[in-house]
């Protein structure tokens, strides 16, 4: 198999190794397959008797075509092995008897990014390898919360790999901006930016097209790749969490093979709920998928109107996961939807308007798989505690969000198959905010509401939290959004 960039008309000739090692295509797009593998029946029963890394190294050799079966099955025992994510990889958790939570932040840092972020530092590494590289990888990474500490955590102590993670710094929770502060290894640095999380990823966008910058670092023996989702690598071992939550149904005896089941996803980037969209390209039976934003609802909007529009107000909200203003993998689905040429097209105007509306066809043709829903502040509270209350099961506040989405969506499709909704983190990643719905109280502190909610709900502190206010702090850095480069360099010392 072999991947071409979703701007480009041109033939697909680079092999996986190559785009995992690269991370963004030269013209700026992002790296596609050039044909989608299928999933049969058969393949389907046959999963349902396999783990959950047997499950991932089955499907990802379907992408991966220059990794033998055998490498993938290694990394991935090694990535998903209990000690790292105690309670197992991406469980299905019952709501109530329509609603299954698939529960993905059992890892190292308690949110649904370890899921990739265990595994795609194997890829790469092996990627240097397969494709001859003698450079060390410089990871630059964007986060708006989650994805800092999952990459900071896979990638540690990698050999011949250096990372650097940007963050806003009014734009994460204090547990958040702890992990990521406290991190410890050999080839990782932290930075915190004054601007939001767009800007941190527009930094790092830039700083990748910047070819005097790669010219110069190349001299100095490094060159740039990606831990985002824009970076396939990144994306590839998403697509398992649906097929791997389908067999877990099919156990269950919640359906039977062939039948079909909704997934909803609270997202920013689009990622996640894109890689559900190439598992029903596969073959796998999902009748409809809904995006669930927050009060950044901008792709609410677009599933809605066909414009996308980033020119508009931005929230800091109690979701800050999914405060985005562009949704970078959206672009990967206009490319199946709309062909390379209009997918550019968009893009262009993107950048130099902010906004762009696609044509009615393509909006209808996206409208089939998708619909989208948001949901505000005071109604993510109140969907945490009446989830609670009613059904016993404790959500983090970007779980709420896609609760809610997916009551919406049932009350107006009256469809009742079953719902696959992504928990994408551990209640107590967002401790204050789940306390204070649950119990009507605020905890003194971020760090003091993870104790307070323990012992309020019952429930215990997950691993990678517990004990973090006693952890020494590593990183304290802070620039502004136009001195990114300069921090890189410094950190380089190039």
């Amino acid at each position: 198999m072999f991947y071409k960039s979703t701007r480009s008309n041109q033939k697909a000739v680079k092999t996986a190794a190559e785009v995992i090692k690269q991370g963004l295509a030269e013209d700026g797009g992002l790296f596609v397959p050039d044909t989608i593998p299928t999933l049969s029946q058969g393949e389907i029963e046959a999963l349902c008797k396999m783990d959950y890394p047997t499950r991932a190294a089955t499907v990802l050799a379907k992408f991966l075509g220059d990794y033998t079966f055998e490498e993938l099955l290694e990394d991935c025992r090694a990535a998903y092995d209990e000690k790292s994510f105690v309670g197992g990889a991406a469980p299905l958790v019952n709501i109530h008897d329509q609603f299954e939570s698939l529960e993905l932040w059992h890892g190292p840092t308690a949110a649904f990014k370890d899921m990739a972020l265990q595994i795609m530092p194997r890829l790469l590494s092996r990627a240097l390898i397969k494709t001859g590289e003698t450079r060390t990888a410089l990871i630059l990474v964007a986060t708006s919360g989650d994805t800092g500490k999952a990459a900071l955590e896979g990638y540690k102590d990698v050999p011949h790999i250096k990372i650097m993670v940007f963050y806003p710094v009014d734009g994460v929770s204090r547990v958040q901006k702890l992990q990521m502060a406290t991190q410890t290894g050999s080839n990782v640095n932290v930075c915190a930016i004054r601007g939001n999380f767009d800007d941190a990823q527009n930094g790092v966008k830039a700083i990748f097209g910047d070819k005097a910058m790669a010219d110069a670092l190349n001299e100095k023996g490094y060159f740039f790749s990606s831990a985002n989702s824009i970076n396939w690598g990144r994306l590839a071992p998403q697509i398992v969490y649906y097929v791997s939550a389908y067999c877990d149904l099919l156990n269950a005896g919640k359906c039977k093979l062939g039948d079909s089941f909704n997934v909803c996803v609270p997202t920013g980037n689009f990622g996640n709920i894109f890689a559900a969209y190439l598992a029903k390209l596969m073959g796998l039976p999902i009748h409809h998928m809904v995006c669930a934003s927050n009060t950044n609802n901008i792709l609410t909007d677009f599933l809605r109107t066909g414009t996308y529009d980033r020119n508009r107000d931005f929230y800091l909200t109690m979701s800050p996961s999914m405060d985005i203003l562009i949704s970078s993998n959206l672009e990967r689905l206009l490319y199946f939807t709309a062909g390379s040429e209009k997918t550019a097209a968009y893009m262009d105007a993107l950048k130099k308007n902010g906004c762009y509306t696609v044509e009615a066809e393509v909006l209808a043709e996206i409208r089939k798989n998708f619909s989208g829903y948001f949901t505000d502040e005071k109604t993510t509270e109140a969907t945490i505690r009446t989830t609670y209350e009613k059904y016993g099961y404790l959500a983090d506040t970007h779980t709420a969000v896609a609760i809610h989405a997916a009551e919406e969506y049932v009350k107006e499709s009256n469809d009742t198959r079953p719902m696959i909704i992504d928990s994408t983190a551990s209640p107590y990643k967002f401790a204050n905010n789940v306390y204070r719905a649950v119990t009507d109280k605020e905890a003194t502190t971020d760090l003091d509401a993870l104790d307070e909610l323990a012992a309020a709900t019952n429930t215990e502190i997950p691993y990678p939290l517990a004990g973090l206010a006693s952890r020494k702090v590593n990183f304290e850095k802070t620039v502004e959004k136009d001195q990114m480069v300069a921090a890189v360099l410094e950190y380089l010392n190039a």
